[in-house]
């Protein structure tokens, strides 16, 4: 077993268990750990991004759209911006959307909203970007805009996509922003981002994989794949695990933290999909998971800069009192 130590001063704090699982050429290459089966969270924005772009009709967009549409955004004033284009392009509103208000994850622009006298709204969800290409399928489907049932016709095309990406037919449970979730082994999420990796290396040989699920989508992970990985501040957020590591890459990877301490990556030039799995669902210590995958499945393809916070626990002073470290243990 591989676990994540917390540490506080002299003693360990806590302890949590992880699971890393790689797939390339439509097997699993490596693990780390013992894979669970775990729910996808946000970790399945992409592949739900590119079901609502089929609904559309694969209008040509700028890929910030995109980015932001596969976000678990900040909601900092760019993303926000963003967010609103995008429900104004299909003649959709802030009242529309289904995600329900919550503060901006990012501090200063949560304590901004509140000095000019606003209040949050469903704009500020970390979600609102998938919600607002949601609202907008809708809308050109002339399905029902409330589009967050299981047997919505939306999330059943979602259902039945990812089922096919993943290789397994999923459970299906309520996410945070009230539209379906998935729950899968940890393998087959990976096996999914495998998909995404290998629609961005090459549209053409990803059809294949991608357009089981409907034609064309090899060409909107691609698109997606690379709008996320080109544009990974309005994927994640200033100062966030994802960002950061995307920011220390060698090589292009799109990445993506799911809620629960789960966190996905597509590395075209490897053909590889990965994901990591946080036991205790803890995401502040996804870092040196993140990283030990990286190492272990992909070296080379990333490098630890020398700032690093995610190895460090501080007090709200700012001082590190204590750290977070890989430590293998005997199984």
């Amino acid at each position: 077993m591989t676990r994540i130590v917390q540490t506080r001063g002299p003693g360990i704090e806590a302890e949590h268990a992880f699971a890393a699982v790689a797939c390339h050429d439509n097997r699993i290459v490596g693990q780390l750990g013992v894979p669970l089966s775990t729910f996808f969270r946000s970790a399945a924005k992409p592949l739900q991004l590119a079901t609502a772009l089929h609904a559309l009709g694969d209008p040509q967009l700028q890929p910030e759209w995109l980015a932001v549409g596969a976000a678990s955004h900040s909601a900092e004033p760019k993303h926000v911006g963003l967010v609103e284009a995008i429900l104004a392009h299909w003649g959709n509103k802030v009242a529309d959307l289904r995600c329900a208000p919550h503060p901006p994850a990012h501090d200063l622009s949560a304590s901004a909203v509140l000095r000019a006298g606003g209040v949050f709204s469903d704009l500020h969800n970390n979600c609102s970007g998938k919600h607002a290409f949601m609202l907008a399928a809708c809308r050109a489907q002339g399905w029902a805009l409330d589009y967050r049932a299981a047997d919505h016709p939306l999330q059943v095309r979602n259902r039945l996509a990812i089922a096919l990406w993943c290789g397994a037919e999923p459970a299906v449970g309520v996410d945070g922003c009230g539209v379906p979730t998935f729950h899968l082994p940890l393998g087959a999420i990976a096996r999914s981002w495998w998909v995404i990796a290998e629609a961005m290396r090459d549209i053409d040989q990803a059809g294949a994989l991608a357009d089981v699920a409907a034609p064309g989508m090899g060409r909107r992970l691609h698109t997606i794949g690379w709008a996320m990985a080109r544009h990974s501040e309005l994927t994640s957020g200033t100062g966030r695990l994802d960002l950061a590591v995307v920011q220390a890459a060698r090589e292009p990877m799109a990445v993506k933290v799911g809620a629960m301490g789960l966190f996905c990556l597509a590395l075209p030039q490897r053909r590889l999909g990965i994901a990591i799995k946080i036991e205790t669902g803890v995401t502040d210590v996804l870092g040196p998971a993140v990283e030990a995958a990286l190492a272990t499945f992909a070296p080379g393809a990333w490098q630890r800069p020398e700032a690093w916070p995610w190895g460090e626990v501080r007090n709200v002073a700012g001082r590190v009192v204590g750290g977070i470290a890989l430590q293998p243990t005997k199984a």
